[in-house]
């Protein structure tokens, strides 16, 4: 277990599954500022751990993946313009930090996954809910502003209609309608949960890690403008793989009639 600031994050690993815990369960797992500096510590862990090859975070207690932001803190931390500025400094690094993470990260989410909760879901490559889960961004009941990049990332997931609609309605969604307009993956009875999730995490650990980073990062550049896109990466991952030691095992496994051992290299 990492060492970390505040006990409201906690990191686990076990065996190939990095997971980062929301551990805030007496406010739905808000995720208050102290929590927001933990996140960068496990995920500059697990990216730097070779052993972890996928990422799943999700919430403590059976109340919330994630509620939102901690809205207790806002008016010590977002009472001013400069509050403003540097909450919004510190958000951003979190979401680099997101972004930069190469590994596959996976949301478990059940019950409340609302604002700040959904943003926090929505940089998962694969999200799975459970039945109980709930949905929306209740920005527009608060008086505040999703900002731009988490706009474009609900756009992204739902189309421009939808968004619009979570956005203006600032209703909650149920987990099948999640699923019906594209927020969610897979969604499975609440008992099922994190074996589904361990499964897929599984199964995404047995496959190569070079594929599955240049997979990741050339779905990234692909959403993005043209004059944007960073092709030479693109192709510099997909070189690593051809020429990687994973690519001769791979070759090897399938003609000997068995299953590969990937090494990342």
């Amino acid at each position: 277990m990492i060492k970390l600031s505040t006990d409201k994050m906690i990191a686990e690993k076990d065996g190939p599954i990095g997971w980062m815990i929301f551990n805030n369960p007496e406010r739905r797992n808000a995720v208050s500022h102290e929590m927001r500096l933990a996140i960068m510590e496990i995920l500059d862990d697990f990216s730097h751990d070779d052993s972890v090859r996928v990422v799943v975070m999700k919430g403590a207690g059976d109340k919330a993946f994630v509620s939102g932001a901690d809205i207790s803190q806002f008016e010590k931390t977002r009472a001013t313009s400069a509050d403003r500025k540097h909450y919004g400094a510190i958000s951003q690094q979190v979401q680099d930090r997101y972004a930069a993470l190469e590994k596959p990260l996976i949301a478990m989410i059940h019950g409340y996954c609302l604002g700040g909760g959904l943003r926090t879901a929505l940089n998962a490559d694969i999200r799975i809910a459970s039945d109980d889960a709930q949905f929306g961004v209740p920005a527009g009941r608060l008086g505040i502003a999703y900002d731009f990049d988490s706009v474009r990332k609900l756009v992204e997931a739902v189309g421009q209609s939808r968004a619009k609609a979570i956005l203006l309605t600032a209703q909650r969604y149920s987990a099948e309608e999640a699923l019906g307009m594209g927020l969610v993956n897979q969604v499975v009875p609440r008992a099922e949960l994190e074996n589904t999730v361990r499964g897929i995490a599984l199964t995404i650990a047995d496959n190569a890690p070079l594929s599955a980073r240049a997979a990741k990062a050339t779905v990234a550049q692909v959403v993005k403008d043209p004059q944007d896109r960073n092709m030479a990466r693109c192709v510099a991952m997909i070189e690593a793989c051809f020429t990687s030691e994973d690519y001769v095992e791979g070759r090897r496994a399938f003609m000997e009639k068995r299953k590969p051992v990937f090494r990342g290299r």
